[in-house]
């Protein structure tokens, strides 16, 4: 795998402020995890670029095994301190040290945008999920909180990207500030 200074649109910022009231708040984390299980049979998930581990920890306290993935050790140190019953590894959305279908969900929440290669992101997604891949971007629109429009990602870029990564079956739901995308693998 790459070493993360390779990575040039990876999050390199404060952690402290992944976890901040505001942005907890504009993220709707209890609504997000809910949508990803609505009506499907998930007992595992992968949380890709799980940053300081607020999906992970989300998705456990829904009683899940979980396991979290990020390309920033750092994060991946301050995920652990926080979600100590979490298992979490280092890898990148591109590249996942995972056997194919090894998980009911993949949950990759704000990565595609930070990606290198979103459909090769979107493709190992696939690959080692057995039910869903759920994806959650900021909405593309200006606003004071977030990455700026430049680095957010149109709806139409997103379904292309999951297009070109073989999936057909695509459902976008409309959050307040974010879109959340499931699809089928």
């Amino acid at each position: 795998m790459k070493e993360d200074h390779a990575h040039g649109r990876r999050f390199h910022g404060d952690a402290s402020g992944l976890r901040s009231q505001k942005r907890l708040s504009l993220l709707e984390v209890d609504r997000v995890v809910d949508l990803c299980l609505e009506s499907r049979e998930v007992k595992s998930v992968l949380d890709v670029g799980t940053g300081t581990g607020v999906f992970a920890e989300a998705f456990l306290k829904k009683g899940l095994h979980v396991t979290g993935a990020d390309a920033n050790e750092s994060l991946l140190s301050e995920a652990h301190t926080r979600v100590p019953k979490v298992r979490f590894v280092k890898g990148s959305a591109e590249e996942l040290p995972f056997s194919g279908g090894s998980f009911d969900l993949v949950f990759l929440g704000h990565v595609l945008h930070e990606a290198d290669d979103p459909v090769t992101a979107l493709k190992e997604a696939g690959r080692v999920a057995k039910v869903i891949v759920a994806v959650l971007e900021w909405r593309y629109t200006e606003e004071e909180y977030g990455p700026p429009l430049s680095e957010r990602l149109r709806p139409e870029a997103i379904l292309d990207f999951a297009k070109q990564a073989g999936y057909s079956d695509i459902e976008r739901k409309a959050l307040t500030h974010m879109d959340l995308y499931l699809m089928a693998p």
